[in-house]
């Protein structure tokens, strides 16, 4: 065996002292006690925004006495489907899906009635604001048909979420009704006040509705204890002596008592300000033509115009005059209702 050499030797000594030296350096502080640590900047992942709270709308349930909260697109399906025939055009459904929610939004966002309303509630389920009925009672309604009726007007209601109907930048008084006499009416010939949106346009499609016309009968006796008059056995029983833009009854003149149109209607629960009577022996048979105040959008003839064609928006448009869609904030709400 040949001797090795010594750059060989001395070789092996460097390869042995590289593994050994770190051990022995960092041996010497095994035991001693860590007073800083080189730390490291770690990326902070965002943290994941939470959606904006969802307006509720707390409803007073007229036959339980009981209050109802739920989200505000949910009380407008309840209204829309309590308010207009499900079986209506879906262009149509969704102009009241406008309606109904500026009204609950400019309800809500109002003080003007709140001290009349039952502890903690916003609304009521009656005409006195909106009639609101919720799932299981719209089941019962509708039997075999709740399947398809509430999925379409829950669709028209989803297709239209968030928009509301304004005026210079203010949601609207959206009045609506079920059927003209062939026009809406001036807000102030039946309510007084002016609202410039609010004017009498021309509404054809209403002589198709089921509603248009109707008739109602009194005696003498019943006729004259209701409006406070004294008619006798003559041939004069009254006389139209105005009439409004909307072609409606404006006063009326029985043996030198005035009546204003509405007074009338009110007095002998009629379903509208267009009407007329005749006496026949004992009786007086009262004729009328729509149903409903008259003023802002006709159902029935928002359906007509959807069936032929017209859009929500081109049907809101026309019976509210110069207004705007605009959507409405969740928060701006909640904090206009503080």
């Amino acid at each position: 065996m040949k001797p090795l050499k010594p750059a060989f030797i001395f070789a092996t000594i460097l390869l042995a002292l590289s593994f050994s030296i770190p051990a022995i350096l960092v041996l010497p502080f095994t035991n001693e006690k860590i007073e800083g640590e080189l730390a490291e900047q770690k990326e902070v992942q965002p943290k994941q925004t939470m959606n904006k709270s969802t307006t509720e709308v707390a409803v007073f349930r007229s036959k339980t006495n009981k209050i109802e909260t739920l989200p505000l697109e949910d009380y407008v399906i309840g209204v829309v489907a309590s308010e207009m025939p499900a079986d209506f055009e879906k262009e149509a459904l969704k102009a009241q899906a406008l309606a109904a929610r500026t009204y609950i939004v400019t309800h809500l966002m109002s003080s003007s009635d709140k001290e009349s309303m039952p502890k903690g509630a916003d609304i009521k389920d009656t005409v006195d604001h909106q009639v609101y009925k919720n799932k299981s009672e719209l089941k019962k309604q509708w039997g075999k048909d709740f399947e398809w009726k509430y999925k379409k007007v829950a669709e028209a209601v989803k297709e239209t979420a968030g928009e509301i109907l304004t005026y210079n930048d203010k949601p609207i008084t959206a009045s609506f009704f079920s059927t003209s006499n062939g026009y809406t009416e001036n807000a102030e010939d039946y309510w007084k006040n002016k609202i410039p949106y609010l004017k009498s346009v021309q509404s054809p499609w209403d002589i198709k509705s089921p509603k248009f016309n109707s008739q109602k009968v009194f005696s003498i006796s019943e006729f004259e204890q209701k409006l406070g008059v004294n008619i006798g056995s003559g041939n004069d029983i009254g006389t139209i002596t105005s009439r409004t833009a909307g072609n409606k009854v404006a006063t009326v003149n029985i043996h030198e008592k005035n009546f204003t149109g509405r007074e009338i209607r009110e007095k002998l629960d009629l379903r509208s300000t267009d009407f007329t009577w005749v006496r026949k022996g004992d009786s007086i048979i009262v004729t009328t033509k729509g149903f409903g105040h008259g003023v802002g959008m006709s159902q029935y003839g928002a359906n007509g115009m959807a069936k032929e064609g017209k859009k929500y928006n081109e049907i809101v448009t026309y019976y509210y005059q110069g207004i705007s869609i605009s959507k409405v904030n969740n928060d701006d709400i909640q904090l206009a209702s503080k």
